[in-house]
């Protein structure tokens, strides 16, 4: 009886152990393996540093890969550096954050104002218009914003054409890509002209938006009032504020800022195809590889601010449009909006550009009057 039970014994013992064995084993083996795997890659590769440090073909690329210059009788920047890495760093940013991930500020702001717009609707006016006008912009004013406006939305779609026009190539719908190569290539050399032409144009609508209106924009207390408020874009509070309410006056400074770069960056590297001479510091590769990621970068976030811009000033607020097309909104909006403003307007009377609607209608027929005479 003993000797069975011990015999059981002594088969538990060793079947535990043997578990334990092949556990530890199945454990060990592998660790071990890499361990030697991992000593022998060291080895090799300080083998092989110590033979690039001692083999001057590794040295002599190891220089090349790094930039570094050499002696070339041709002069110019980068003349002396055979492989200049600064392009393939250009590239992978360009064709990396700033088209694959910057984009997706542009379809975040559509979709927010589309949500907004759905949810709280138009921002109307308390009171029905009564007739009653306030002058806003002037002739000069409103020509300006509008060739500003018109070349802004050509340049942003010519724009992000050539930008992502290699991802558009890849999309194929049923088996055929979703734009054909002849005809995006057609569009892309039309792209690049329009960009190129209304550039220039745009830059100096933007110069001349700064010089008008930079002195309606400096901020005030009532600004900060009026962000406090969420700028009576939810609910029926109408904060208070003066020709420039505080949203304004922050999509100016943008104009002002990111604007006024995007304009310069472009116009850099505008320079060498029109001939323009500038500075040899504005005119090296480095300089325009850099210029064009700027460029690129902030006219995308450029594009997803003025999608709020557009939307307020358009769908978004009741008689805002009125304004840029007129020059003339109605006194009911001037109160709701600008209140501050249209007191100052109405205490001057006619000479603050206060008029009604027959008041219009009569300097209309006038100036129709002076046309035809002019013609005539």
């Amino acid at each position: 009886m003993n000797e069975k039970k011990m015999s059981t014994r002594l088969k538990r013992k060793i079947a535990i152990w043997s578990i334990a064995a092949v556990v530890s084993l199945s454990i060990m083996l592998p660790l071990g393996n890499q361990g030697l795997y991992w000593l022998s890659g060291t080895a090799i590769a300080q083998e092989q540093l110590a033979d690039a440090s001692s083999n001057p073909r590794s040295n002599f690329w190891r220089a090349v890969r790094d930039g570094n210059e050499g002696y070339s009788s041709v002069k110019g920047e980068g003349a002396n550096v055979l492989v200049a890495s600064g392009g393939n760093a250009w590239r992978e940013a360009r064709n990396g954050a700033i088209s694959k991930k910057l984009p997706w500020l542009i379809v975040g702001s559509l979709v927010a104002l589309l949500l907004y717009h759905i949810f709280h609707g138009r921002n109307r006016l308390d009171h029905a218009p009564s007739g009653r006008k306030v002058k806003r912009w002037n002739g000069f004013e409103r020509f300006v914003h509008w060739v500003t406006a018109i070349s802004f939305i050509c340049l942003s779609i010519t724009g992000l054409s050539m930008l992502f026009g290699k991802a558009l190539l890849a999309i194929q719908v049923g088996g055929e890509p979703l734009i054909p190569k002849a005809g995006f290539a057609m569009w892309a050399g039309l792209s690049i002209q329009i960009h190129n032409i209304l550039g220039p144009i745009f830059s100096v609508a933007i110069a001349l938006m700064v010089v008008m209106w930079i002195w309606h924009n400096i901020p005030n207390a009532v600004d900060m009032k009026w962000f406090a408020k969420g700028g009576g874009m939810f609910g029926k509070a109408h904060p208070s504020a003066g020709r420039m309410n505080g949203g304004e006056k922050v999509w100016f400074w943008i104009v002002a800022t990111v604007g006024v770069v995007v304009c310069v960056t472009g116009l850099v590297m505008l320079a060498p195809i029109m001939g323009w001479q500038l500075p040899e510091a504005l005119t090296g590769r480095s300089v325009m590889q850099q210029a064009n990621l700027l460029h690129a970068a902030l006219a995308i976030i450029w594009t997803a601010v003025a999608l709020g811009h557009i939307y307020i000033g358009t769908a978004g607020t009741e008689g805002a449009l009125e304004g840029m097309t007129t020059g003339y909104v109605s006194e009911e909006w001037a109160r709701q909006h600008h209140d501050l403003w249209f007191n100052k307007v109405a205490n001057q009377g006619e000479a603050g550009g206060y008029a009604t609607t027959a008041d219009l209608e009569i300097m209309e027929r006038e100036n129709a009057s002076k046309r035809i005479g002019a013609t005539s």
